[in-house]
């Protein structure tokens, strides 16, 4: 039977794996058990933090539109409730950047929504 030379493969993953590390500290971009298992982490982390991301800026929004009712008078869920019975089809992300940057905009949607 033929020998079979597998280094080249070991080494192409080797490689992928410290490429994917090269930037973190010390052993976990230097040794290799440390490095992959450093990297599963962290695209383990990355996986988990793309879904939260979605959540903590929707958690953000709704805060920053609730701090601008609350300075009118309202409360954020009264004014959700008139937006959509009054078809003000704005989601929560250009609500807050109106509530912050345009505060004259969002105080006339909110003149609007009392209607």
């Amino acid at each position: 039977m033929t020998r079979v030379k597998r280094g080249y493969v070991a080494r192409k993953r080797r490689r992928f794996i410290f490429t994917l590390t090269s930037g973190f500290r010390g052993a976990h971009s230097k040794l290799f058990r440390t490095a992959n298992q450093q990297g599963m982490r962290a695209l383990a982390s990355s996986h988990r933090d793309r879904s939260r991301r979605k959540r903590d800026f929707r958690r953000l929004w709704i805060a920053r539109i609730n701090a601008a009712a609350q300075g009118s008078g309202i409360s954020y869920n009264k004014l959700v409730r008139d937006l959509y019975q009054n078809q003000v089809l704005l989601n929560r992300k250009m609500l807050a950047q109106m509530a912050i940057l345009d505060n004259d905009c969002f105080s006339t949607i909110m003149k609007r929504t009392n209607k």
